[in-house]
């Protein structure tokens, strides 16, 4: 019997709501199938820590998590601390120093859940974004001059390499080879980034040489948003920047009917070094400890974790999960119009898990 050591970080807000939740059907999954088992440690990494001792997380803490399996996170900010403050000293804190350098973001509309998009119901909206996870505007390069001063000065500097454009161009490729459209998007901006931008689409078509099989084509980002909205099903595989596709995949989230229901992967294909696996929707303090925050997301989430870590066949048992329980309209949170609790959607996870949903 394998046994995983999972990293659980729920972080602020809502994340602490939806971790639990999340690890109470990993574990009633694998006391299921009994085939592998969870060693989970909990880090009161968060807000709150940095209100107790000034720092997110402690020093050195990225290293610490080498040596686990996977990391399990929830959400990163608060009211009371500046973005930039919680998202650097935190989930920017773990990605890097880890080169989590791929963060994939899988969006399709699940049984039960209505696009906003007209005579979009379901299999026209399948797509995987690809966003790169270490370089661009968040490389963490520039500064502030003179602060304070008439003549004060910020320089954001984005940041692109061509060892770091090249392994995100080729992780796609891979992702959308093995995707059974065989299609890829590469999402652009050159025309006005005339360098860093030149060179991602220089070298995304020297690695599409190496992919003969693979069909693909360019999009200027502002033109991206009007295709995903447009003409949802000309997608599959999408890969963009570092804050294109930020951008982009919360968008795509939307489409798809709530960010309450989309998941996120930081991955470092190196399995020596672990991944991190996060819901996108954040902290959302406006509905903490209310008891309604959509637990979909993270369950699909901890889906991908499992995939990652080669339990295929409960990564493929949890989905089914999340389908059947979509599929219910009662079981809807308030983000899609519905009134039910995490604790109810939760619940009737563990039923379905429970009935053996292969």
């Amino acid at each position: 019997m394998k046994s995983y050591k999972i990293a659980a970080i729920p972080g602020d807000g809502i994340g602490g709501e939806v971790v639990a939740a999340g690890l109470e059907v990993l574990e009633a999954l694998a006391a299921r199938d009994g085939d592998f088992t969870l060693d989970t440690s909990h880090f009161d990494w968060g807000s709150e820590r940095y209100g107790r001792t000034g720092r997110l997380m402690p020093e050195g803490g990225a290293e610490e998590l080498r040596a686990f399996d996977a990391i399990f996170f929830g959400a990163v900010g608060a009211p009371d601390v500046p973005d930039h403050l919680t998202l650097w000293g935190l989930r920017l804190a773990i990605c890097q120093p880890l080169d989590q350098f791929a963060n994939v973001r899988p969006t399709r509309v699940l049984p039960g859940i209505e696009s906003p998009l007209r005579r979009v119901s379901g299999p026209e909206l399948d797509w995987v974004i690809v966003r790169e996870n270490s370089e661009g505007e968040y490389a963490g390069q520039g500064g502030r001059s003179h602060q304070g001063l008439p003549i004060e000065v910020a320089t954001e500097v984005s940041i692109f390499t061509r060892a770091g454009v090249e392994r995100i161009m080729r992780y796609a490729f891979e992702l959308a080879r093995s995707r059974p459209r065989k299609l890829l998007t590469v999402v652009t901006k050159s025309n006005a980034q005339r360098y860093g931008m030149v060179l991602w689409d220089e070298v995304a078509a020297e690695v599409a040489k190496d992919f003969p099989d693979v069909t693909w084509d360019k999009m200027l980002v502002d033109a991206m948003t009007v295709r995903m909205t447009l003409k949802p099903g000309s997608l599959d595989t999408i890969v963009a920047t570092n804050l294109h596709a930020d951008i982009l995949s919360d968008l795509a989230a939307a489409l798809a009917g709530s960010i309450g229901i989309a998941p996120t992967a930081n991955i470092n294909p190196d399995r020596d070094i672990p991944s991190m696996f996060e819901p996108i929707h954040g902290s959302a303090f406006d509905i903490t400890g209310k008891g309604i925050a959509n637990p979909i997301a993270t369950f699909w989430t901890a889906s991908m974790m499992l995939e990652h870590l080669g339990e295929d066949r409960a990564a493929a048992a949890l989905m089914n999960a999340v389908e059947q329980v979509t599929a219910d309209t009662s079981l809807h949170t308030p983000d899609l119009g519905g009134e039910a609790t995490t604790r109810k959607v939760t619940d009737a996870m563990l039923a379905a898990i429970s009935g053996r949903n292969e």
